[in-house]
């Protein structure tokens, strides 16, 4: 059966990609897409209905009609209200958040594809694209660990969004790399929430466009061979077809503008107990758009995978 899905923030980075996966989805049908800076103007990335036009993200005159599904693409902090008056028109309607309002709210259900259990609730909290690598990383070692997991990212700036700011200034990008909120960032408050507890986690931008690269260091409670971890990661992602499990350390330039993360690049320091890793990923897929199907698949009783142009 077709369901028909409502878009709100459908001109932003992530929203444009949701978009073309929607293009090629057998059974869902995009119906409204919301803008709060291009309403009346034609909708861009959705080929099926080429005569689709933005309506305008005003909470005091749009007009929500009667999709069964709302995905809020929208910056943080600003679902709430779209949320409440969504629900409140139909509280049956299925609610998905991309940003970090609801990701530490128990009313909502956090869901990593992967690593979660097929959803239940109406209301979905989509997780972080450098939270997703993380835990991605974390999971088939989480019992094994001693003492602080730590992280090293490195994001694409199409991360920071689309509006101006200092992450995504290309003056300041030019052959460089811009470290930012070392300490207590969102994504690493939301790995201790989701997945393990002792985190170090440090994030940076680079001068690409999107992507993300992150390294781990972890210390395990017994020496690992790399081998050993390869075979690990591979039995515990054998049923995950967006999970590549390599040998060699993953590249950028295999995940950009994929649905897939690349976990690899195993090197032990057995003396000393250590482990080191990598993954990568597009954060506007695998890190956000994808999921965001792959949670509404689950919400609707079908495969995650389903109309997943990889698979």
């Amino acid at each position: 059966m077709i369901k028909n899905i409502a878009i709100l923030g459908g001109r932003g980075f992530v929203g444009q990609e949701i978009l073309n996966i929607l293009t090629n989805h057998p059974q869902l049908n995009v119906v409204a897409v919301y803008s709060s800076s291009h309403a009346g103007e034609s909708v861009q990335g959705y080929a099926r209905d080429t005569l689709l036009n933005y309506l305008s993200l005003d909470l005091s005159t749009m007009e929500l009609g009667s999709a069964d599904a709302y995905i809020l693409a929208l910056p943080n902090n600003q679902a709430g209200p779209y949320a409440e008056k969504i629900l409140s028109h139909n509280p049956e309607a299925i609610l998905l958040d991309l940003s970090s309002d609801y990701r530490f709210n128990d009313t909502w259900q956090y869901r990593l594809p992967e690593l979660s259990e097929p959803v239940t609730l109406n209301k979905i909290s989509n997780p972080g694209c450098y939270a997703t690598a993380m835990q991605l990383m974390l999971a088939p070692l989480v019992d094994r660990l001693e003492g602080p997991a730590n992280f090293f990212g490195i994001s694409g700036f199409s991360g920071a969004g689309a509006s101006p700011n200092a992450r995504n200034n290309p003056d300041l990008l030019a052959d460089n790399i811009l470290a930012y909120s070392l300490v207590n960032h969102l994504h690493e408050k939301e790995v201790k929430q989701h997945s393990y507890q002792d985190i170090f986690f440090t994030p940076h931008v680079g001068e690409f466009f999107r992507g993300i690269h992150m390294t781990a260091n972890f210390v395990l409670t017994s020496s690992i061979a790399a081998e050993e971890a390869t075979l690990l990661f591979n039995n515990y992602f054998e049923s995950s077809p967006l999970i590549q499990v390599q040998s060699q350390a993953p590249s950028l330039q295999d995940t950009r503008s994929t649905s897939l993360a690349f976990i690899g690049g195993f090197e032990s320091d057995e003396e000393l107990k250590r482990l080191t890793f990598c993954c990568t990923l597009d954060n506007l897929l695998k890190g956000a758009a994808t999921q965001a199907i792959q949670n509404l698949n689950s919400a609707f009783g079908w495969d995650d995978h389903l109309g997943i142009i990889e698979l």
